[in-house]
């Protein structure tokens, strides 16, 4: 009568959550392998108080049934907003009333054709932003109206060369480049979308010389539309000055995104023009007027006597 080639044996459960499991010789562990086989004595066991100090750590986040636990009735913090915002908000507001800052009667809703028809008006929009970049609005307006005594249309600009398009727009910043841009987003116009510009912030800033603050102005004013807060030099400065970031920005784009989470939607059209007037008029690049603004005990930045 032939005999098993070993002791069957049982080892201890390998985890305290899984429930017991016994192997056989022959489903012995790899670690145990010959040597429990030949009856030597099981290496030793970690110390029962480590054991469990990493059970509590592995499991520590989990509920009863093994899920990640998602506690619901934990009460979310509130969003996170300047401290007086509003009120400095309003303060600008009431200095703001008056309308009489440069991007008041010479910004670029006051750059093109109202009596055009739809589509050469938003086309004189996007030029007229597209010229505004580094450039301040008396000059754009200047420009503006230089080209349209010509007869400002998409296809009066394909027909017009290159030196004639300079000599109309010059001085505006980086003139020579924005002729090639000028002519470059024309022709894509004319291709692509019939002589009319596009409706979404992605199609307008692919477009030769357009960017993110031009087609959020574009999308406002051409197509009445608020597709995001526009941040230029002016509400950079000012919203950093202010500390209406949670951190100091360094690009106009971070600005945008930290303003636009906080920030209520119903005021994110009207916040570009107040803030380029305000900035055009008190609160300047260099020496701003904090003597005269209403928010000097609010700001941190403010230029105390």
């Amino acid at each position: 009568m032939s005999t098993s080639a070993g002791p069957r044996m049982v080892t201890r459960c390998m985890s305290r959550c899984s429930g017991q499991q016994l192997f056989t010789e022959d489903k012995l562990p790899p670690s145990l392998g010959q040597e429990a086989v030949a009856g030597k004595r099981e290496r030793p066991k970690p110390p029962r108080r480590q054991r469990k100090a990493k059970l509590e750590m592995a499991y520590e986040s989990l509920d009863r049934d093994g899920d990640v636990e998602n506690d619901d009735s934990t009460p979310k913090k509130p969003k996170w907003e300047p401290p007086n915002w509003r009120l400095q908000l309003e303060n600008i507001r009431e200095m703001r009333k008056s309308k009489d800052a440069p991007v008041d009667h010479m910004g670029v809703e006051h750059c093109y054709d109202q009596n055009a028809p739809p589509e050469v008006m938003r086309y004189q929009v996007l030029l007229s932003l597209m010229l505004s970049s580094q450039t301040k609005d008396q000059v754009t307006a200047a420009a503006m109206q230089r080209l349209r005594e010509r007869g400002l249309t998409l296809d009066s600009i394909l027909q017009m060369d290159d030196n004639t398009l300079g000599q109309l727009i010059y001085p505006v910043g980086f003139w020579r480049s924005k002729v090639q841009y000028i002519k470059q987003t024309s022709k894509i116009l004319k291709q692509r979308y019939g002589g009319d510009i596009p409706a979404t912030v992605e199609e307008l800033v692919a477009l030769p010389g357009v960017g993110p603050k031009m087609a959020h102005l574009a999308m406002a004013i051409a197509w009445d539309k608020v597709s995001g807060i526009a941040v230029d030099t002016h509400v950079h400065r000012i919203t950093n000055r202010l500390k209406w970031t949670k951190k100091e920005t360094k690009y106009p784009e971070e600005t945008r995104a930290a303003l636009e989470d906080w920030l209520p939607r119903q005021l994110w059209k009207e916040i570009n023009w107040l803030l380029v007037g305000f900035g055009q008029q008190t609160c300047l690049p260099v020496n701003p007027r904090c003597g005269d603004c209403l928010n000097r005990g609010l700001c941190p930045a403010a230029r105390r006597p």
